[in-house]
């Protein structure tokens, strides 16, 4: 058939048909394309693609599809919110050159327990001395419990120091490491928050981190605000994860609480 013969009918129909076909070739290509390109290239892509959620609602007895695009910077700010008074700074004290008693750093902590049991980094804090921990709720002493040897100490949270506060903390919901993609991102909260991207287990089946002495014992998170595990400041790792903490917990024997 001539294509001059077609009515309007025919031709729009027609229209749509290579539309339809087009279309087809086009998303084959481009799965194809994106199939074979290297990561380097298909990373950013995703990253820019971001997260799409559909909600469906019924409205006056129809269906309405409602799509929303939530940007990576709002889950980054979601996750650090979600955790923002699980994570202490901890101090230690020490004798001075003239023998005065101060207090100095021994890095970050997070809890890791409802009954305000906290993890930290062992170089900083290797055992039994005078640790004091701090939040937004106060400053409170703390127990020492025990050191582990994938490179942390647990904590348990005691009185406060001034007698009056009452400590006010949340528990991060656990991650599980070996779930994370290559391209997600990691969220590092110690003495201020970075990011870096995951880029795969190291061969111990670890993380490898960039971790600062002010950082160490900061908690690693993934997007959805869950605790992978915590950053480490020793030469042979700097990372563990949050399965041996907890198993480490389980094995440990905690302190009776005190009063708070």
């Amino acid at each position: 058939m001539d294509i001059k013969e077609l009515n309007k009918t025919q031709l729009i129909l027609l229209a749509i048909l290579l539309s339809f076909v087009t279309s087809i070739a086009t998303g084959i290509t481009t799965v194809t394309l994106m199939q074979q390109a290297p990561t380097s290239f298909t990373t950013p892509v995703n990253r820019v693609v971001q997260q799409t959620i559909e909600k469906i609602q019924q409205v006056e007895g129809k269906t309405v599809t409602q799509t929303v695009v939530v940007k990576e910077e709002d889950l980054v700010v979601d996750a650090i919110a979600k955790n923002s008074t699980a994570v202490f700074s901890i101090t230690k004290e020490t004798q001075d050159a003239a023998f005065k008693t101060i207090e100095v750093s021994a890095g970050r902590g997070f809890a890791i327990s409802t009954d305000g049991v906290v993890v930290s980094d062992a170089a900083l804090v290797p055992d039994k001395e005078v640790y004091y921990i701090k939040n937004d709720s106060g400053k409170f002493k703390a127990d020492f419990i025990s050191t582990d040897k994938n490179g942390f100490s647990l904590l348990k949270i005691g009185a406060p120091v001034n007698g009056t506060d009452k400590v006010v903390f949340t528990v991060p919901a656990f991650g599980d490491l070996s779930k994370m993609k290559i391209g997600q991102q990691i969220i590092l909260i110690g003495s201020s928050v970075s990011s870096s991207i995951f880029e795969g287990l190291n061969a111990n089946k670890s993380l490898d981190l960039n971790v600062s002495k002010s950082s160490a014992g900061g908690l690693v998170l993934n997007l959805d605000g869950e605790a992978l595990g915590i950053a480490l400041s020793l030469d042979t790792t700097s990372f563990a994860s949050i399965k041996s903490i907890t198993d480490a917990l389980a094995a440990s024997t905690v302190p009776s609480a005190k009063a708070q």
